[in-house]
């Protein structure tokens, strides 16, 4: 396989094509061996004593996307399916689990091992295989004999309960799809550090152990409910039905918008519109953020032009280079889009649809030998809109055309004016720019007057922004009190509204019906009472988020109201508690009374007869214990006149802690407790030095004293005691941080530190690593940013690399274009090898990289590293580097400076450095006399050999140290013609086709060469190896062609005495 770059090509024989010809059968069989595994599969080995069985030593198969062909050759592709037959052999104490049914198990003559067959008679692509083996305990599903699930030792308990409520999963799904589940059964695994919370394979889903949960707890049931569901849906799309390749966003939207269903029968409509409206509202955010997310690309010739995602650091075109936080918000736009062809067609014509792909490939995968016929198990973007219009008879292709073969969102303004001729003048306005795009179609308005609700639907055209609507109430406010309203007839309070309008509020887009974001103006007053009277939570939270640039009385008084309804959807009423500690805010200088929210707390939690001790809990009421614990986290926001958080406030919440009691009560109360902790945390302010004195432990504000009391009291339970997943560590670990901030206690990063190494509970180190990333941020501090790369090159379990990679790239030490002592030259050598060789093994974790160097150093060159001395001149009109051909390395000295052009600063070619994957050599000092001399010539001839990465004798004498790998230093490159050498001025992962990227098993260098900014000068000298990916993207003058040829010949001969 090294040999060709990954792939291993199997010659057949002339004698068998004959054969082939006869539609025979060949049998290839390939021996292998996994030696010094980084990928592909994971394996989890606790360092306790006992046999491996004791220590529940276990492996499974993991990946992002198609990653299968780490652990055994395969043609790893979702549109290559085929039928399996897997036998494992496993230590007698072990449980192998793979796809398909299970036909036998045979020990061997010793009983120590035995051998686990496994058949999967379904064609499956070679991604959707999976393995997980270790000493499994086994539970038959109850309901549903052909399911299993699994888990680790002494979890048998919690995985009963977990798993308890699947099979109404699976029959609501066969329901709605009108089919049956396509494999004969269904295997669910737990185990420890997983990769994702969720992986689904055919006819069996990984999940992670921390999912699993008692009955006690309130706060994970519905999150594990969701994933199980999930999973359950990428059996149907996804795994059974599988796809071309970049026709991705069909079964991601498929499956993401089957699993909405079950949300709603399961959750309720309001659980899932709210559940849209925050998938809606990342996908805006973010598309506005990075420019869009493209559902189904199309490539051109290679131009910069022709790239549908120039404005991204990094390809689309391949899966394996997209940004992990692009492909999450990928999944969430397909799901959106299925909803808005759902609105389009209607659901029963869409899920006709869905059960038209099922049948053709149920049908499909009996035909047990006539592969042909296997293509209807795949769907492509086009097969799936044929089918819409089959079914529905109506064409998509405008709604197709804009929301999945373009990226952008669409972003409204409106306002509106009431004309004494009863019409209402409405503005809608949408502006462009970077991440939205211009809409024209039908968008609805539902106006709500004093005669009723009523809907409109407004055609918006490319230039007309205004729309007149008539009214339909006659009356006035004086005439009539009783309000007709969607939900029935209300009595309203009318004194406050404009008299001469007949308008109570206005919703634009109410079904969420496009991509889009709205930004309306309203009256104070029509907010209010659309918060109050409405029953939509997107409808109700949407003035939740206005009214905070209201503070008035009026504004109070409507969110206390929706505290106290108890009819009130528990999402509107958690949101209110933190919009009315902001209205309390800036209402701070008039405000009479206790603080808010406690008289209401008071009355509903707390005894009659002494109101600052809370009830017993008893969290029967899920509404009601919602609501108990978000109440205090958002008291703790309050401040007084003097921006102190009152005491009072602080005491109740003390009280709260003290005074908890949960004897009687049947649920955990250990996410309660999390919160109060969190409001602990948000009591505190900055604290004011006196004099500069310096804070000790020992002179502390004796406010921070009680908090830092309380904090060490949980911290020291939790080692007796732990709570579920660890949740109030978490808790204390971040209040902790919190009072290092602001300057109560000292900071210091050594807790963290300790609580963040492996062996922790995986919650309780992603805590202590964000802590540790905010402190490198906050203190610039060198030592622990190289602390936290370290963990990211070294951590055992490949989620928490992630992770820190994911929270130091949104809280990064310093910024592009940023002066920071953090910015140096080791750092840029790092990131550039952690990208280029260190991460082959781990996509996501090589994306991240790439994302984190982009945030710190932008598309330009690092601002840290010497300027080139290569004297590349930029010539941007003609796109183009030329050599000054009056410098060469011999006669270069350490220290020339090269000024280039400060306009050209966005194009500026970068002289990255490129690794070796060579451990073992000898390294420069790029701190020494000779500065980036013996830098610069290694990387000369770095690409002559990417090969044979060994030492070389040729190395200047003043090289020792510890930063970069050492070749030869010796490169003559004598030019007596003034020969031109052009390269394209490609920005590093802008997009263009990086040929790298197209294997993943190309060696470390190949993959520095083609993401390089601007290569070594070898790369103009001669043409590589890989010229021939390059030929499409490197601009040559034919001019020039006939000097170049002899100087590459002449120039590969020198080398080759050399080496």
């Amino acid at each position: 396989p090294d040999a060709g770059n990954g792939e291993l090509c199997i010659k057949v024989p002339s004698e068998l094509w004959k054969h082939v010809d006869e539609l025979k059968v060949l049998k290839i069989h390939i021996n292998f061996s996994l030696d010094q595994l980084k990928g592909g599969l994971h394996f989890v080995v606790p360092s306790i004593d006992g046999s491996r069985a004791e220590r529940g030593a276990h492996v499974f198969s993991c990946g992002y996307q198609n990653s299968t062909r780490f652990w055994f050759p395969c043609v790893d592709s979702y549109s290559e399916l085929c039928t399996w037959k897997l036998e494992f052999t496993v230590d007698a104490a072990m449980v192998a689990v793979s796809n398909g049914d299970l036909v036998e198990t045979v020990y061997t003559h010793d009983m120590r091992k035995k051998t686990f067959h496994y058949m999967l008679t379904i064609p499956t692509a070679a991604s959707n295989i999976s393995l997980a083996i270790g000493p499994l305990e086994i539970l038959v599903d109850p309901y549903m004999h052909e399911v299993t699930h699994f888990c680790l030792p002494q979890l048998l308990l919690l995985l009963k309960h977990t798993t308890s409520y699947l099979h109404e999963v699976f029959e609501f799904y066969e329901e709605i799809l009108t089919c049956r589940y396509p494999y004969s059964c269904f295997k669910t695994v737990f185990i420890d550090e997983a990769y994702v919370e969720v992986a689904a394979c055919a006819s069996m889903s990984i999940f992670s152990t921390n999912l699993l949960h008692s009955a006690m707890t309130i706060d994970e049931t519905p999150l594990t409910r969701r994933c199980l569901a999930q999973s359950l849906a990428q059996q149907f799309f996804g795994c059974f039905v599988s796809r071309m390749s970049s026709d991705e966003w069909v079964l991601k939207g498929i499956s993401g918008y089957i699993y909405g269903l079950w949300m709603k029968k399961t959750f309720g409509i309001n659980e899932y519109r709210h559940w849209i409206k925050e998938e809606l509202d990342k996908i805006v955010a973010y598309e506005r953020k990075t420019g869009g997310v493209l559902l189904h690309p199309i490539f051109g010739g290679g131009k910069e032009k022709d790239n549908p995602a120039s404005h991204l650091h990094f390809s689309i075109k391949h899966p394996h280079t997209l940004s992990w936080e692009y492909y999450t918000m990928f999944q969430c736009k397909a799901h959106l889009v299925m909803r808005l062809i759902e609105n389009r067609i209607n659901m029963e014509f869409m899920l006709q649809v869905f059960n038209e792909l099922l049948s053709l490939a149920s049908i499909a995968s009996s035909q047990k030998f006539q592969s042909h016929m296997w293509s209807q198990m795949l769907v492509s973007t086009s097969g799936f809109l044929k089918s819409i219009s089959n079914v529905s008879g109506k064409d998509i292709q405008p709604l197709i055309k804009q929301w999945v073969d373009q990226s952008g969102v669409v972003k409204f303004y409106g306002s509106f004016a009431f004309n004494r001729k009863n019409v209402l003048e409405l503005e809608i306005k949408d502006y462009t720019s970077p991440g939205t795009q211009k809409y024209v179609g039908p968008l609805k308005v539902t106006v709500q007057e004093l005669d009723g609700s009523f809907n409109h639907t407004l055609q918006i055209e490319e230039n007309s922004f205004k729309h007149d609507i008539p009214s339909h109430s006659k009356s006035r406010r004086n005439k009539k009190k009783k309000i007709p309203l969607m939900n029935g007839e209300v009595d309203m309070d009318l004194s406050a509204m404009d008299a001469d309008s007949p308008l109570l509020w206005i919703r634009i887009d109410p079904d969420m019906s496009v991509l889009r974001k709205v930004e309306f103006e309203q009256s104070d007053f029509m907010w209010q009472s659309q918060l109050c009277y409405e029953r939509d939570v997107v409808t109700q939270q949407e003035p939740i988020l206005t009214l905070e640039k209201f503070p008035t009385p009026a504004s109070r008084l409507a969110l206390t109201d929706i505290l106290e309804q108890e009819q009130c959807f528990y999402r509107v009423r958690t949101s209110a508690c933190f919009c009315l500690a902001k209205i309390v805010n800036s209402m701070v200088s008039t405000w009479k009374g206790p603080p808010a929210m406690k008289s209401l707390f008071t009355r509903m939690f707390c005894c009659k007869t002494c109101p600052n001790i809370v009830k017993t809990n008893n969290f029967i009421s899920f509404q009601s214990y919602f609501l108990q614990k978000t109440m205090p986290v958002a008291m703790a926001l309050l401040r007084n006149v003097h921006n102190l958080c009152p005491k009072e406030v602080l005491t109740f919440i003390l009280d709260l802690i003290k005074y908890n009691d949960n004897r009687k009560n049947k649920f955990s109360d250990n996410y309660c407790r999390a919160e109060m902790i969190d409001a602990l945390a948000d009591s505190v302010i900055p604290a004011v030095s006196v004099n500069n004195e310096v804070r000790t432990l020992d002179n502390l504000n004796p406010d921070v004293c009680l908090i830092l009391e309380e904090i060490t009291r949980f911290l020291n339970m939790e080692k007796l005691l732990p709570s579920y997943r660890h949740i109030i560590t978490v808790s204390c670990l971040r209040a902790i941080r919190v009072l290092q901030k602001n300057g109560h206690v000292p900071s210091d990063p050594a807790l963290f530190k300790s609580y963040a190494e492996y062996g922790h509970f995986v919650d309780i180190r992603i805590a202590a690593l964000e802590a540790v990333v905010d402190y490198t941020k906050v203190d610039r501090s060198y030592e622990e940013l190289q602390w936290l790369l370290n963990m990211i090159q070294n951590d055992p379990v490949p989620y928490v690399r992630h992770k820190i990679l994911n929270m130091v790239t949104k809280n990064p030490p310093f910024m592009k274009n940023m002066e920071s002592p953090l910015c140096n030259e080791a750092l840029v050598d790092q990131l550039w090898k952690l990208m280029n060789s260190g991460t082959s093994h781990d996509w996501r974790l090589r994306c991240g990289a790439v994302d984190l160097y982009f945030t710190l150093f932008g598309l330009s060159r690092p601002s840290c590293l010497p300027l080139p001395e290569l004297g590349l001149v930029l010539n941007l009109k003609e796109k183009k580097a030329v050599l000054n051909p009056t410098i060469t390395p011999e006669v270069m000295t350490g220290n020339q400076d090269v000024t280039s052009n400060p306009s050209s600063h966005a194009q500026q070619i970068g002289f990255q450095n490129l690794f070796s994957s060579s451990q073992d050599e000898e390294e420069i000092d790029m701190d020494t006399v000779h500065d980036s001399q013996a830098f610069i010539s290694h990387h000369l001839n770095m690409l002559e050999r990417p090969s044979t990465p060994g030492l070389s004798k040729y190395r200047p004498a003043s090289s020792r140290s510890s930063l970069m790998p050492q070749h030869s230093s010796g490169c003559d490159i004598t030019s007596t013609t003034k020969p031109q050498w052009s390269m394209e001025l490609a920005r590093k992962g802008s997009g263009k086709e990086q040929s790298s990227l197209e294997m993943s098993m190309h060696s470390a260098v190949a993959m520095s060469m083609h993401s390089a900014v601007a290569a070594p000068l070898s790369v103009f000298a001669k043409e590589s190896a890989s010229s021939k990916h390059n030929d499409h993207h490197h601009h040559h003058h034919h001019e020039h062609k006939k000097k170049k040829k002899k100087h590459k010949h002449k120039h590969k001969h020198k080398h080759k005495t050399q080496t």
